[in-house]
């Protein structure tokens, strides 16, 4: 029997202001006996959040802002308001920074892929456990020739090592080219041009505390500070030169060569604050680290803010992105590119929309585009929804971001010794856990998937299906972040060269399974942020051990699956 969470985190009983909230703010949750465990998809909008958009759209005529008459206005001004209070609530400086609004975190990072000086002697680095609408960023730098460079997971824990961001992003590596002898990413190159002629996509499926997580100790002190998935995109135009996933040092051999730097600087690094599935927080003294190197950074921040704060006057990368929802749920459909002045002036539009230009001609190809975020917001904004912004950002500060943060860890701390802690009633695990084990420099989110009494991988479909006739809302899939899931399922090389090998012709996800002996296509993905309750946990462990303990589960009756 697992002890009470008080037992084990005495600093949950801090946090008591989170019941009241629940039961005053999100009441429907109780009143429709509902256990919400999927925060990292989406927060949850408090009662405040809507009677206050309600009221205020009510009183108040809002227009199209591409105008001057008074309803135009009125969202303009509430337009301008909400990037100050964005800047506000970043720390960023206005004289440093711009808001641009997208539509989310995706819309955000394709602003930024297709606008980008990619060229040939550049490079695009990436973590290994980017969010799929970051890892896009590669079809644009491969049409233009640049590098796309993997910085690898290390396991069992998931994360990424400090030596090898540092190794990538040394100055050092300019002056030498790669002899790859063998890597994931040269994998990829043979796979795509294999799966190129199918015409076919196939995705599978201890330190001090800061805002209740404990801060990274790097060794670089000079700074400030689904089972799987595997894309094998077939729309590059132009190969990318990939270069080896694993530390140079090791496994490639160099000989110099004399590369003079670009003065636009050596490209693109991007990596997620916290990984969405397995919810590792990275270091954010990386960004200093690669602007000292040389290279612009985005930082992907929609996992990160829902539950921790992030200041920018201390931590400035050139590009961050952002979906509101993830923070507060409410409004949908906003997100935004907040982006220095300065990196805002060399990213160049391919192209120009209503909104985003002062003037054209038909006559002539002309156009002359208009001046900062404005050029960069295609159509018309979300002028109804952008200014619930400034409601939410203020309800989530008054409730307390270290609060929930605290909550939150607690709470997630609880729930990976539960899990672990599951058994048939032979003695064997019921479960199997992706990720730290505990909250060192981790966020709310906990990847596993449960195995039934002969230890097989229950079918992530059929979880998703029990739990949600049993009122429990969580996340089955790959959850678009396909590095993390080939690293929890050990996927190498020789286990991704099956694809490439595979003489029929895919047909779908259950052939890509089958192909590579994965167990199954996804995991379950459990997240907790500001409306949870160690009740929650509890229901969802009550399910767990009613529906699955000595159970020999199967995937007859299951429909097909049709994407990741």
């Amino acid at each position: 029997m697992m002890a009470p969470i008080t037992e084990l985190y005495p600093e949950y009983s801090l946090t008591s202001s989170i019941d009241t909230l629940r039961s005053e703010q999100y009441a429907h949750l109780d009143e429709k006996n509902h256990t919400y465990l999927d925060y990292t998809g989406s927060g949850l909008a408090s009662a405040s959040q809507l009677a206050h958009s309600s009221v205020r759209l009510s009183s108040t005529l809002y227009g199209n802002p591409h105008s001057i008459n008074p309803s135009s206005q009125a969202s303009t001004e509430a337009i301008n308001v909400a990037r100050v209070k964005v800047l506000q609530h970043l720390s960023a400086d206005a004289e440093e920074y711009d808001v641009i609004f997208t539509a989310n975190a995706t819309g955000a990072a394709r602003l930024i892929g297709e606008s980008y000086s990619f060229t040939r002697g550049r490079k695009l680095v990436l973590t290994a456990d980017n969010h799929n609408s970051v890892n896009g960023l590669r079809e644009f730098a491969g049409r233009k020739g640049s590098n796309i460079i993997y910085i690898p997971i290390s396991t069992p824990d998931l994360r990424i090592n400090d030596g090898d961001v540092m190794d990538i992003l040394s100055p050092a590596r300019e002056g030498r080219t790669a002899t790859l002898r063998t890597g994931i990413n040269r994998l990829a190159v043979s796979l795509m041009r294999c799966l190129s002629s199918r015409k076919s996509r196939h995705t599978i499926t201890k330190g001090s505390y800061e805002n209740g997580m404990k801060r990274p100790s790097m060794s670089d002190t000079a700074t400030t500070d689904k089972t799987t998935s595997f894309d094998t995109s077939t729309r590059y135009k132009a190969t990318p030169h990939w270069q080896s996933l694993v530390s140079a040092s090791k496994h490639t051999s160099t000989r110099l060569a004399a590369h003079e730097k670009s003065k636009d600087g050596r490209g693109l690094f991007a990596y997620p604050a916290q990984s969405n599935f397995t919810s590792v927080r990275h270091p954010l003294s990386w960004v200093s680290l690669a602007q000292r190197r040389g290279y612009d950074v985005l930082l992907d921040a929609a996992a990160y803010l829902p539950t921790a704060s992030l200041d920018m006057s201390v931590i400035k990368p050139e590009f961050l992105i952002i979906s509101w929802y993830k923070l507060f749920g409410f409004p949908t459909g906003v997100g935004c590119l907040v982006v220095k002045k300065e990196a805002l002036s060399r990213l160049e539009r391919p192209w120009f929309s209503g909104g985003t230009i002062q003037a054209t001609t038909v006559g002539v190809p002309w156009h002359l585009m208009a001046k900062g975020p404005e050029g960069f917001e295609d159509g018309t904004v979300n002028f109804l929804g952008i200014p619930d912004i400034m409601f939410g950002l203020e309800w989530i500060n008054a409730v307390g971001l270290g609060v929930i943060g605290v909550r939150v860890r607690c709470l997630t701390g609880w729930f990976l010794k539960r899990l672990a802690a599951l058994r048939h009633s032979d003695g064997t695990p019921m479960a199997k856990t992706y990720g730290p084990q505990d909250v060192d420099m981790r966020g709310g989110t906990v990847a596993f998937n449960l195995l039934d009494r002969d230890g097989k991988v229950v079918d992530e479909r059929l979880v998703g299906q029990e739990s949600a006739a049993a009122r429990i809302s969580l996340r089955t899939g790959c959850f678009c972040n396909p590095g993390a899931g080939e690293a929890s399922m050990g996927l190498d090389v020789t286990a991704l060269r099956r694809l490439a090998n595979a003489k029929t012709l895919m047909r779908g996800m259950d052939d890509f399974i089958e192909v590579l002996g994965l167990p199954s296509a996804g995991a379950i993905r459990v997240s907790f942020g500001i409306a949870s309750t160690a009740a929650d946990v509890d229901k969802f462990f009550d399910f767990v051990e009613k529906t699955y303990r000595d159970r020999v589960t199967s995937s007859e009756g299951l429909a097909p699956r049709d994407s990741c």
